[in-house]
């Protein structure tokens, strides 16, 4: 097998200082460069014996964004594979991510085992796509008919009583059940959108996405 020649753009030094310490000891594996933006990485380019073949590339980076920077290292670049690793996870920045330029996608939330495993897949002249991400993608070309059932009657209600700005108990008392109840269906709601918080309930519910 071919010799993964790794680059990464990362600004956050404790996340590049992890991802350096765990892909030095992969067999086969040699990162050439660490940047800590698009620009620096581009200047930095033009230095190297090797070129990168994949580049792990964050998007909220100072200066060129992670999506706008895709076009400018692909040009100066071209053969290179580029896998986004990013908090990031808005359908919309996805889809830029991907039509930009971007091979494969993945959540800073996996682990660097599944790091590891995508930049191995892509290696392979694979893509790979974090399962969140995956459900994400899945869900936008999901026909609408059977993205309106994903939640049940009873979970809209409680989405609607959160929408409203209305306390878990508020709606536990108005729909005549357990506080613990209400606990327990929005934990589910969470898991069956694919989201973490209040703020991202919210904010599908205005963009029509549940």
């Amino acid at each position: 097998m071919n010799r993964i020649h790794l680059a990464i753009i990362e600004d956050d030094v404790l996340i590049q200082d992890s991802l350096r310490s765990y892909f030095d000891q992969i067999p086969n594996t040699t990162i050439v460069v660490v940047s800590n933006s698009v620009e620096s990485f581009l200047t930095d380019l033009n230095q190297l014996s090797v070129s990168p073949s994949i580049l792990l590339l964050d998007i909220n980076l100072p200066g060129i964004s992670g999506v706008e920077g895709i076009p400018l290292i692909k040009k100066a670049c071209s053969a290179i594979d580029i896998i986004m690793l990013t908090t990031f996870e808005e359908t919309d920045i996805i889809f830029k991510a991907l039509s930009n330029g971007a091979c494969s996608y993945v959540s800073k939330r996996v682990s660097l085992e599944k790091i590891s495993e995508a930049v191995s897949v892509v290696h392979e002249g694979g893509s790979y796509m974090s399962p969140s991400i995956a459900r994400k993608i899945a869900n936008f070309y999901m026909p609408k008919s059977e993205r309106d059932n994903v939640l049940t009657n009873r979970q809209m209600e409680i989405v609607n009583g959160i929408v409203a700005g209305k306390s878990y108990k508020a709606i536990a008392d108005e729909l005549f059940v357990s506080l613990n109840t209400v606990r327990s269906h929005i934990k589910n709601i969470y898991n069956l959108l694919d989201i973490n918080s209040k703020a991202e309930l919210i904010k599908k519910s205005f963009n029509n996405e549940l």
